[in-house]
């Protein structure tokens, strides 16, 4: 199931060549279904990550087969290990050729991917508080990103596909959202109005926010529409410093 390199990744992987992208190969090493709709596979890295290094919200590039035609799409690591040169990946599955892969991915499978255009910058000074606005999507980097920010409080507004209450975390398709109740202030808020009501719920609750808030971090990674008018908001509007507000669309509403 490993996607030749002789297969060439189009026009999109000659870009990426350009970039100093560079390729691996990674190989499954088990899989197991979290919920109906998510599937977490395990692979090795083909030695990445003695390659790169590792940070937060750390991202690559896979490429698939789409009906004859190279096809990539981009995925958060989860847990990775420099030392035993792994991690896992986290899938949604709707319909589609990377879903499809997942599905029937097996130990022993293997998959190209190239690494180009992800990075961290640890926030200097360190933030008194995060403002962190993510979605399914993104929970495996907002998960990341909790653990490397340590100990410092977080208000975390989650767009979820369904009506989980503020403060639980039914909304999360059942995956693993890494919250600690006594310093992250979970609010769910359901998709409404293309992310609309999402981006109105941040900008009533964020001044009063910010008044409490010394040296404040915004970290936005919703759709990329929902996303540019919060980055908006934050640079403009509120004129927060640009190296305290990191946003990155993670996909297109269609």
């Amino acid at each position: 199931m490993g996607q030749g390199r002789a297969q060439g990744h189009g026009w999109e992987g000659a870009v990426l060549r350009l970039f100093r992208g560079k390729d691996f190969t990674f190989t499954v090493l088990g899989a197991e279904d979290v919920t109906e709709r998510y599937r977490r596979l395990h692979l090795s890295d083909g030695g990445m990550l003695a390659a790169t290094g590792v940070h937060p919200t750390m991202w690559v590039r896979l490429w698939f087969d789409n009906a004859g035609k190279p096809h990539q799409r981009a995925y958060t690591l989860v847990d990775p290990d420099p030392a035993a040169g792994t991690f896992g990946l986290e899938f949604a599955l709707h319909e589609g050729c990377a879903s499809d892969w997942a599905r029937s991915a097996k130990a022993g499978d293997t998959i190209e991917a190239t690494v180009q255009g992800t990075g961290f910058t640890d926030p200097d000074p360190a933030p008194s508080r995060v403002l962190a606005i993510a979605d399914t999507a993104s929970l495996p980097a907002l998960n990341s990103l909790l653990e490397a920010v340590g100990t410092a409080p977080a208000t975390i507004w989650f767009e979820t596909a369904g009506s989980g209450a503020d403060g639980d975390a039914r909304g999360t398709d059942g995956l693993p959202l890494r919250v600690d109740p006594a310093r992250h202030d979970l609010r769910t808020v359901p998709r409404l109005d293309r992310g609309a009501h999402l981006v109105a719920q941040v900008r009533a609750a964020v001044p009063e926010l910010l008044k409490e808030t010394a040296d404040p971090y915004v970290w936005i990674a919703c759709d990329t529409a929902t996303t540019r008018s919060l980055a908006a908001y934050f640079r403009k509007e509120l004129a927060l410093p640009k190296q305290r507000v990191n946003a990155l669309g993670y996909w297109r509403a269609a």
